[in-house]
């Protein structure tokens, strides 16, 4: 849709941000404050990537510093936005209180945990049960986030994404 208005896209993931396997699970390998606290460089993401591309930025852009599969930093090239282009981000924890400045319009798609997790084990073979030790990280890092970051409140749009096929814009 941006593209057929004239718009340059920047797509990004918030996932090229995380921070080395050994900062990630310092404090333990269960620990939802680790996931909290420690999964994303949000230094980096800010100065690499949100504040080139905001009103008055460089325009020099990285969107990615670290690959989380392979667990190695990335030196990509840096890229220029042209004026007028957009960015597109996904990711997890984005309305906490040291990222909501960043945005002029954000979107949050609400999921019950049920089927977050199901889709979470689907993606990654974990454990599709949301009571389970095995991801209690995640569930508890995100119950964390919604009470902290307070997402539906936060963002311009809420979609209640329980079905991918008929994703619903909540009032």
């Amino acid at each position: 849709m941006l593209t057929a208005a004239g718009r340059v896209a920047i797509r990004a993931t918030a996932d090229g941000f995380h921070h080395p396997k050994a900062h990630r699970y310092r404090r333990g390998r269960r620990a939802w404050e680790g996931f909290w606290l420690d999964a994303f460089d949000l230094e980096q993401l800010r100065s690499e990537l949100l504040d080139p591309l905001q009103p008055g930025g460089s325009g020099r852009y990285r969107r990615a510093v670290h690959d989380v599969a392979t667990d190695q930093s990335l030196d990509l090239p840096y890229e220029v936005a042209p004026l007028g282009a957009v960015l597109l981000l996904d990711g997890v924890f984005l309305h906490r209180d040291e990222l909501v400045d960043c945005w002029d319009l954000s979107v949050f798609l609400e999921v019950p945990f049920e089927v977050s997790v199901k889709r979470m084990a689907a993606r990654d073979g974990s454990d599709p049960n949301p009571a389970s030790p095995g991801v209690r990280r995640y569930v508890q890092a995100q119950r964390h986030y919604l009470a902290a970051g307070r997402p539906r409140t936060r963002a311009t749009i809420v979609i209640d994404n329980n079905d991918l096929e008929r994703p619903v814009l909540m009032p």
